[in-house]
């Protein structure tokens, strides 16, 4: 393992891989942990590396409207930090020591700590895509993303007190719906409100802190902050234009977390979705 030189606090990159290589790409990094979404099940390359869940017992799938080979995973990049991981159950299990997922693979938790401390619990999570029943098309992930904080509750019991800093691909759009749409506006938005109502602020990233889309999309409102942070095949880096990955802090702690998408074409990365670098400062 590495060491990172910096002067402040604890470095975290936050990543939906693709089911990809991404060891080289978050050691390049020089960040304390990664929240990884949609990867696969850790290689002998990896060796070394902590991985939570263990590659070893954990069952390593994503349960959704369709189950795959990859979920999401916490990883210990540096001597700096250890982890604590919060262990996960489904719903049906009877042992209230367990955090409860409602869809296996799609939330990771694990309480970062320095020097025997505690210093914020760390959560990678994966918002699915949804169909309706007997149906083969697509719905909105909006249905997911309340799972995952419903799921996240089970951390949460008031709007103050807690230290969590969550990050990941949920799959909506932010501030706006597809194409213009105001029904998945609203829908979309329905999210990070409940999301601040339990008191955790989205903190990112958002420009300046990334690369806006170039050209202006119609349907993204001429005042947003957003960064695309996901490409289509046909777009490529340059040409991506929405921000589907998000990154929410406690807010007690928020004004301590910088939030960065890495989404210069030349230092994406080979995912379709870019890094999402983010610094937590020591409290004072």
């Amino acid at each position: 393992m590495t060491t990172p030189h910096r002067s402040r606090g604890v470095s975290l990159v936050s990543w939906n891989v693709n089911g990809g290589p991404w060891r080289t790409h978050v050691e390049d990094l020089e960040v304390d942990v990664a929240l990884l979404q949609e990867v696969v099940r850790p290689s002998l390359s990896e060796a070394g590396l902590e991985v939570v869940p263990s590659p070893d017992t954990a069952s390593w799938h994503t349960t959704g409207w369709k189950t795959r080979p990859f979920r999401t995973a916490i990883v210990r990049l540096s001597d700096r930090v250890s982890l604590h991981p919060r262990p996960t159950g489904d719903l049906s299990d009877p042992d209230r020591s367990l955090l409860s997922v409602s869809r296996a693979g799609t939330l990771t938790a694990a309480d970062v700590v320095v020097d025997g401390a505690v210093l914020f619990t760390a959560v990678s999570w994966y918002a699915t895509w949804e169909h309706p029943p007997g149906s083969g098309e697509l719905l909105g992930a909006d249905t997911s993303a309340h799972r995952l904080l419903s799921d996240l509750g089970g951390l949460v019991n008031s709007s103050r007190g807690h230290r969590i800093v969550a990050a990941g691909d949920l799959n909506l759009l932010y501030g706006y719906g597809d194409y213009g749409n105001p029904y998945w506006a609203r829908r979309y938005a329905t999210v990070f409100d409940r999301a601040d109502a339990m008191g955790l602020v989205m903190v990112g990233p958002q420009h300046p802190h990334g690369r806006p889309a170039d050209p202006w999309p119609e349907e993204l409102p001429p005042d947003s902050r957003n960064v695309p942070t996901y490409h289509t095949a046909a777009q490529g880096p340059a040409g991506a234009t929405r921000q589907l990955d998000f990154v929410f802090a406690s807010r007690a702690i928020a004004d301590r977390v910088h939030v960065r998408a890495l989404n210069e074409p030349d230092e994406w990365g080979p995912s379709d979705h870019c890094r999402i670098r983010i610094d937590v400062d020591l409290p004072t």
